[in-house]
């Protein structure tokens, strides 16, 4: 019990620190451009004088009583949380070779037609799942124009932003969410139409993915009955329990749901 009162301490203080360092970082960078700058720097600053000197002086207080693991346990957990990081940095800048595609789809495009192109009754159709007008979205939507050729006539993008603590943060930052995700599969839909194919974007947010792709793929399907499902997946050269864990899986969830109701999905391999 000891251990863990001194492991609470220290890691409150810590945070304490962490806190005050935020905000004096924060003053500082705004100094200049808001009246009371030097105010909050003063508090903060003396804030972070008086933990951090708190926090010094219980770990060497503590030391022997319990303080080393806590050190021990905290720093491995920021040494993981900085690993991760860099795993999701280096996977970021692979992906960014995808984004070429959208310079592509953007800039080699076809005048764009008179009329929008109408969904043709008895055609079959294609449903991408997509998260943004990206490489990846891009990278998906041609391979399955690449693979089946021109035996889809109509396609639907579905598309859902999660809401997180990132984004729920009041109601402008999730009306700002719902509209870059509309804007997202309108982009998909006027590319297509540029292509002379009929396409439509169905686009939701919500804090269950799987669940909300389900709704509308519900909608998808009742509208176009017969779609064919696809969504991409990341694929590593090195598969490891690393890369399992820390990239999600969503597509084969909604792959296995939909499976159960008799709904074709196909999942893309995407190569990184």
């Amino acid at each position: 019990m000891g251990v863990l009162i001194v492991l609470y301490s220290i890691n409150v203080f810590i945070t304490f620190v962490l806190s005050q360092l935020g905000m004096v970082r924060h003053w500082w960078q705004v100094k200049g451009k808001e009246r009371n700058w030097l105010h909050g720097l003063l508090i903060n600053g003396t804030g972070l004088v008086m933990t951090g000197f708190i926090l010094v002086t219980m770990v060497i207080l503590k030391f022997d009583e319990g303080g080393w693991i806590t050190l021990l346990i905290t720093g491995s957990l920021m040494v993981l949380a900085v690993a991760i990081q860099r795993h999701y940095r280096h996977t970021q800048a692979m992906l960014k070779r995808l984004d070429t595609l959208v310079a592509v789809a953007e800039v080699d495009k076809p005048a764009a037609p008179a009329t929008r192109p109408s969904m043709v009754p008895n055609g079959k159709t294609a449903v991408i799942l997509v998260n943004g007008f990206n490489g990846l979205g891009l990278h998906s939507l041609f391979a399955v124009t690449r693979i089946f050729g021109d035996i889809f006539q109509n396609y639907a993008f579905i598309q859902v932003g999660a809401i997180d603590a990132g984004t729920f943060k009041g109601v402008e930052e999730v009306r700002d969410l719902e509209q870059r995700v509309g804007a997202d599969v309108q982009k998909y839909v006027d590319y297509m139409a540029r292509q002379g194919l009929y396409a439509e974007g169905l686009n939701a947010v919500g804090v269950d993915v799987v669940e909300e792709i389900l709704t509308l793929a519900d909608q998808a399907n009742r509208r176009m009955p017969g779609a064919v499902f696809f969504g991409g997946q990341l694929v590593f050269a090195k598969d490891s329990l690393v890369n399992r864990l820390l990239h999600n899986h969503i597509v084969f969830s909604v792959q296995r749901r939909l499976y159960m109701e008799g709904i074709p999905c196909v999942i893309l391999p995407i190569r990184v």
